[in-house]
């Protein structure tokens, strides 16, 4: 896990100094169009963790049953497919941008800003979502060093560029946007790299990037479940967007688009600790070695759990601090302060929450997954969002978070 958190821990540093980069140096209608384009970012995450949890569960259980020609298959059918539905995705939003950011609930003020960096994000969804299954596909095997060295390589590059691009060349969201492109693509290359380089436990092979159904079926039956909680949450996004847009205005826009941000850091641990449970898990339960997954599941709940209490004392006692980092803005800081009191209530629950829904995904149990990983964004984030503001007004929106991890 400790690699893992260095890794992701960088990786949220740069989504965040994006923010902080847009929020100082181009305004706060900037961070409401980032907060607009984040649930159709979603689209391409829910491909990666698809394709990269589906098959690092497969490749887990296959290198515990000794099964290393499966196991190689699962890496060149991954990338198949994480291509393929990576340019479908492209396809299916670049053309109608307008469509998409207007039905999520951009104003005529932040379209400009969405779109622009709308435009760019997507064009790199191929590299990206690749990076993402190849980080899992590596982790998998046991490696917690690659996947951790290729999300900090394009963190740091990220930083780098975000400030050269928006400070002095003064590109706004697209440098923004660009930045982010050209680190996702340098994360790619050094993890493909590794595989070229003959360092790996398991090679590619161009024979086994042709589609094998059994592979597929399998990745599929336990990835469905990561794509249905992104996707899920993507559409629970849509609509927490448009309530807040209704309820609060641009300026709870863009404090909701900070919070996100935060949020992003305040899960990392528990979700960190559940990936590093993934392989442990997934090889013992190949190798029916039930005992010692049962032991790792354990202490992965422990574990999380308590930084999950410690990150809900921080961010309520003291959010304006946090707030002020992004933004000046009195307002924007007020109504950050007000949004991330309501939101983050259940934090302390998210531990088990995390490595929960991991645990059935790392030991192949395809219909469990499913539920756990659909129950909270879908059966019962969306009702919240459409119910609760009716009673509670923007506070019900809010409110809708810690309802439905409760």
């Amino acid at each position: 896990s400790i690699p893992a958190f260095f890794g992701m821990f960088v990786q949220t540093l740069y989504n965040v100094v994006d923010t902080i980069f847009i929020g100082q140096f181009v305004g706060t209608l900037a961070i409401a169009g980032l907060s607009i384009v984040f649930p159709l970012q979603m689209l391409a995450m829910g491909i990666g963790m698809m394709v990269g949890m589906g098959g690092a569960s497969l490749i887990s259980r296959f290198l515990g049953s000794r099964e290393i020609g499966n196991a190689e298959r699962t890496v060149g059918n991954g990338i198949s497919v994480a291509i393929i539905m990576s340019v479908l995705v492209t396809v299916a939003v670049v053309p109608l941008m307008d469509f998409w950011l207007k039905l999520i609930g951009a104003s005529n003020e932040v379209l400009p800003y969405a779109k622009d960096y709308l435009l760019i994000i997507m064009s790199g969804t191929v590299t990206n979502v690749l990076a993402m299954a190849l980080v899992n596909f590596v982790r998998a095997e046991g490696n917690a060093r690659v996947p951790m060295v290729s999300m900090i390589l394009g963190a740091v590059l990220n930083i780098i560029l975000d400030a050269i691009f928006i400070i002095p060349l003064k590109m706004g969201v697209s440098g923004a946007a660009i930045a982010t492109v050209i680190s996702q693509i340098a994360s790619m290359i050094y993890l493909i790299v590794y595989y070229a380089g003959g360092n790996s436990f398991l090679k590619i092979h161009l024979r086994n990037f042709r589609p094998d159904l059994m592979i597929l079926r399998k990745m599929f039956a336990i990835g469905i479940a990561s794509f249905v909680q992104t996707i899920g949450s993507s559409f629970s996004a849509m609509l927490l967007i448009n309530s807040v847009v209704r309820y609060g205005g641009d300026i709870y826009l863009s404090a909701f688009g900070i919070i996100q941000r935060v949020m992003m850091f305040a899960t990392m641990p528990a979700m960190v600790i559940g990936q590093g449970a993934q392989p442990i898990l997934g090889f013992n339960y190949g190798a029916r070695r039930f005992g010692l997954a049962l032991k790792a599941l354990k202490i992965a709940t422990i574990a999380s759990t308590a930084l999950s209490l410690l990150a809900f004392a921080i961010l309520y006692s003291i959010p304006g601090p946090i707030i002020r980092i992004f933004s000046s803005d009195p307002l924007l800081v007020d109504a950050g302060i007000h949004a991330s009191r309501l939101v983050f209530w259940s934090m302390p629950l998210m531990g088990l929450v995390m490595v929960g829904s991991t645990s059935f995904m790392s030991i192949g149990k395809a219909v469990q997954a499913f539920i756990t990983a659909a129950a909270r964004p879908v059966l019962f984030m969306i009702p919240a969002i459409i119910i609760m503001p009716r009673f509670f007004g923007l506070e019900g929106v809010f409110l809708s978070f810690p309802t439905s991890d409760f």
